[in-house]
């Protein structure tokens, strides 16, 4: 649970960003009423809940809904916020079970039903309007200032949405579903070294043929919604734009899918030309046919390298797979270079478990003493990645800071202790800062235009 990647609508922005003391500064709450906020060294998502939207209810009941900006708001993003915050005041009339679960006359959208709900609820679905002009309002702000600095936002586009979201419920005809609006198929990876069974995901697949046959209008207001948010786009998932793993719905493993065409380069053509240019980078990890790479060199966009991925290959330098895609020196202009992402360990618990061969390939790579410590071979990968080819690279947080394996964000295919690492009072200081900027400013990364196509 709790996961950015299954959220309720993905159109609408994460209330839980919206900043109390901006709330206070409009008048809409006290500096009394945010003594009831604590905060602990992780995210603890059901007392962030019960927490923050009391203060946010409390807030709203103190703001006007009849502002021009409020109202252009609603105007400008009319094609979903109606059904999203219709869709919310009615799981939370059910306690929050999946819309799957509810009534016929709520589930399949019998419109008098809608229309007298509606009519009992209407403070209830002005609440989740109000908190996504809120949360509009705020983060446009945070970009603006961010540009005016020279700093570019890179935000993920998923490329599956949730089974139980405003999306699926308003709009069933751009996905693979029966006459209840339950998947005839769902999302997954095939077995492979990782999962003797796969990974069932279960989102719903799309209706490629529907949504070839508009125009693949749905993906380009969805892009277009993501380019207020972002000056850079990643496309998770790029490979399920070639060809998508489908596994009959009821599978309880991912066994016994196959793989079917996806809309390939035609939706990002279609994209560009209603859109223009973009700053788009193709997450491409994992196994990557041929068909992937012919993929992402037929759009241009740089795609993903791993430095935690460089080195897996066991036995001495001469034995390393040389041509490994991830190593530095195979790379073009065209990439981006992290040292791990969001899915994998932090570096320090990666070098930490990491087996003796794989530690003194890196030692090898990097001329440095195998047994040099942890932190010393941290340092060298991020002035590896620094000083690759690659056009960008990405540092996380928490391999900037040294943290170990607890500091983890997500652990791929489990459920529980994922994306509640949060960064505490004291991590980003002045010291952090400064080494950062030397570093940057040694590998001459402080001049470089964006250049993501």
């Amino acid at each position: 649970g709790d996961s950015p990647y299954q959220s309720f609508s993905t159109f609408a922005g994460n209330p839980y960003f919206i900043d109390p003391e901006r709330l206070v500064e409009k008048g809409l709450l006290t500096v009394s009423d945010l003594k009831s906020i604590s905060f602990s060294d992780e995210i603890q998502y059901d007392k962030l809940y019960t927490e923050k939207f009391a203060l946010l209810k409390k807030a709203f009941s103190n703001a006007s809904l009849r502002g021009k900006r409020y109202q252009d708001f609603l105007k400008n993003n009319s094609d979903w916020i109606d059904d999203y915050a219709l869709f919310m005041a009615l799981k939370d009339s059910h306690g929050g079970i999946s819309f799957t679960e509810w009534e016929d006359e709520f589930r399949l959208r019998d419109e008098k039903k809608l229309s007298d709900f509606c009519s009992k609820h209407k403070k209830e679905i002005n609440f989740y309007k109000w908190l996504q002009f809120e949360f509009d309002s705020e983060w446009k702000s945070l970009k603006a200032y961010a540009n005016q600095n020279g700093i570019s936002i890179i935000g993920d586009i998923p490329i599956y949405v949730s089974g139980d979201s405003s999306d699926v419920w308003a709009m069933p005809e751009l996905f693979q579903l029966d006459k209840n609006l339950r998947p005839k198929a769902v999302a997954g990876h095939p077995p492979d070294a990782f999962s003797k069974t796969g990974q069932l995901w279960g989102n719903p697949l799309y209706n490629w043929s529907y949504h070839k046959k508009t125009g693949y209008k749905w993906w380009i207001r969805r892009f277009e919604k993501c380019l207020e948010l972002y000056d850079v786009i990643r496309i998770d998932h790029f490979r399920g734009f070639d060809e998508y793993y489908s596994i009959p719905a009821g599978n309880t493993t991912a066994e016994f899918g196959s793989w079917m065409p996806g809309p390939g380069a035609d939706m990002f053509k279609r994209i560009e030309k209603s859109l223009g240019s973009m700053s788009i980078i193709a997450e491409d990890l994992g196994y990557v046919t041929e068909g992937v790479r012919k993929l992402v060199k037929n759009t241009g966009y740089p795609n993903m390298k791993i430095l935690q991925n460089a080195f897996d290959d066991l036995g001495s330098r001469d034995e390393r797979n040389m041509t490994n895609e991830h190593l530095p020196y195979n790379y073009s202009h065209n990439c981006v270079v992290y040292t791990g992402t969001h899915d994998n360990d932090t570096l320090m618990g990666f070098l930490k478990k990491a087996k003796k061969p794989v530690r003194q390939n890196i030692a090898s790579y990097l001329d440095i003493s195998p047994k040099a410590s942890p932190d010393a071979m941290a340092d060298s990968l991020i002035k590896l990645a620094y000083s690759s080819p690659a056009n960008y690279c990405i540092i996380p947080m928490g391999d900037w800071l040294h943290l170990d394996n607890s500091s983890r964000i997500n652990l791929p295919g489990t459920l529980g202790d994922n994306w509640i690492w949060r960064a505490s009072d004291g991590m980003l200081s002045k010291k952090l800062a400064d080494s950062i900027k030397k570093i940057v400013h040694i590998y001459g990364r402080d001049n470089i235009q964006n250049n993501c196509k």
